[in-house]
């Protein structure tokens, strides 16, 4: 006999069991039919891509982290470690092909060679939708709109949206005179919900001394109000113009479609510091908020600059499952099960095989999840089989129930039983049943 290999996986990769996949399933179901709400449709790209597509200019820490290799055609490959940049490269190829502008939505895996740790993997999940081909307020709007039904239909108790404009923070940082030292203070801001506000201000003052610092401190301050705090940096930043125009437009049109949650200018939040060149926003549920944001995005100019000429301007956003994920089983609502079947046919004499299937079959044709177990065992093999795939209801035929033309219908929680019609094949009466038994269930 051959030696047995072992069974084990990848450092950084992961099985998903039935109830941990079920339950992704179900969440990536959720985002979906918000997303078709809005008009989004799905794309799909390779895994696989040239290195020099996904690697761009190169010399990042990205860099470092993708999957690289040489092929057998001797090609230099490498596996997407996001879903922007294929994204790019998609529209610069088929921008002809579309019409702008153009809704996507992309839920797939990608890989990045990273250390591990406690929630995070190199292989994950990522779920992306944009806005491409247009730069306008209602686009932002949508966006904002859009995270705020997905995280709704989520149930995952209140949550906030915290939005900001990168271009009033640089016209405010020119008017005080340290613009060319935007990046440095942009990162310094970035860090502050990760430092005492104490640190912050000694950071500051040391990039820009300590007058400039604290008007950096009174920009960054949020007011009582959405309003307010507009009001405030627009004063700072020399006035009235685009940018705060935009936010304030975001506003008015998220107010008037009644956003779902709530909606802060939060001054401090800046995300990335070259990819994004207007609106960002960062999304954070109120029950959690040290898992960090679940949602996050925001406005850029030129999406695919790097493989084509034609301005693709964009907004989107990014959903973290596996963040979302892990607060949904912390906060108890994860909705994973061990399998689909609501009714299994119990396989009590082997003769009548031929009427389970037919059973089987009526109740999928009336949209119930049925199964026939599959070789006659102790009815308690059986049960336990069922418990242990959560399935709700058992329809039991013997000989004597065959001879009487009736089926017994099983709520397996409750143990109750019901002997309802079932002669010449016909299984009405029980699929009808079934239907009202598993209704009750998914009501209470």
């Amino acid at each position: 006999m051959s030696e047995i290999i072992e069974p084990r996986v990848l450092k950084g990769f992961r099985d998903y069991l039935p109830q941990d996949e079920s339950a992704r399933r179900a969440l990536m179901e959720v985002l979906e039919r918000v997303f078709r709400s809005f008009g989004f449709v799905p794309i799909d790209t390779p895994a696989l891509e040239y290195a020099e597509i996904l690697l761009g200019k190169g010399g990042g820490e990205t860099d470092k982290q993708v999957y690289r290799f040489e092929d057998k055609g001797g090609r230099d490959i490498a596996l997407r470690f996001d879903l922007t940049v294929p994204f790019a490269r998609f529209m610069a190829e088929h921008a002809d092909e579309l019409y702008l502008p153009f809704r996507r939505y992309h839920m797939a895996k990608v890989w990045r060679g990273e250390n591990t740790q406690r929630g995070r993997y190199r292989e994950f999940m990522q779920c992306d939708f944009d806005i491409v081909g247009v730069d306008s307020p209602s686009a932002d709007s949508d966006i904002i709109l859009l995270i705020g039904e997905a995280i709704a239909a989520l149930d995952v108790g209140g949550f906030t949206l915290r939005v900001n404009h990168r271009g009033i923070f640089n016209r405010f940082l020119a008017r005080l005179g340290v613009g060319e030292k935007s990046t440095a203070v942009l990162r310094t801001v970035d860090k502050a919900e990760k430092i005492a506000p104490g640190e912050l201000a000694s950071l500051l003052e040391a990039e820009v001394g300590a007058d400039a610092a604290a008007q950096v401190l009174r920009f960054v301050a949020k007011e009582d109000s959405f309003e307010a705090t507009l009001a405030k940096i627009e004063e700072l930043a020399g006035g009235p113009a685009e940018d705060t125009g935009r936010l304030r437009d975001i506003w008015h049109n998220a107010a008037g479609a009644g956003f779902r949650g709530e909606l802060v200018l939060d001054p401090a939040i800046t995300r990335g510091l070259d990819y994004y060149t207007g609106v960002v926003f960062e999304t954070n549920l109120d029950a959690m908020p040290e898992i960090g944001s679940v949602c996050s995005g925001g406005r850029y100019d030129e999406l695919a600059s790097l493989y084509t000429t034609k301005r693709l301007p964009g907004v989107g956003s990014s959903i973290g499952l596996d963040r979302l994920l892990a607060a949904l089983d912390a906060l108890g609502k994860m909705k994973g099960r061990q399998g689909y079947t609501e009714v299994l046919v119990l396989d009590v004499d082997e003769t009548l095989s031929p009427a389970y299937h037919r059973i089987a079959r009526a109740l999928r044709d009336s949209g119930i999840a049925a199964e026939v177990f599959p070789e006659k065992r102790k009815l308690a093999q059986q049960f336990s089989y069922a418990e242990r795939k959560g399935i709700g209801l058992a329809v039991i035929l013997g000989s004597d129930e065959a001879a009487k033309g009736e089926a017994q219908l099983r709520d397996l929680a409750s143990r109750e039983s019901a002997a309802l019609p079932f002669q010449g094949g016909d299984a009405s009466a029980l699929v009808a049943r079934a239907a009202e038994l598993l209704a009750k269930k998914k009501q209470g």
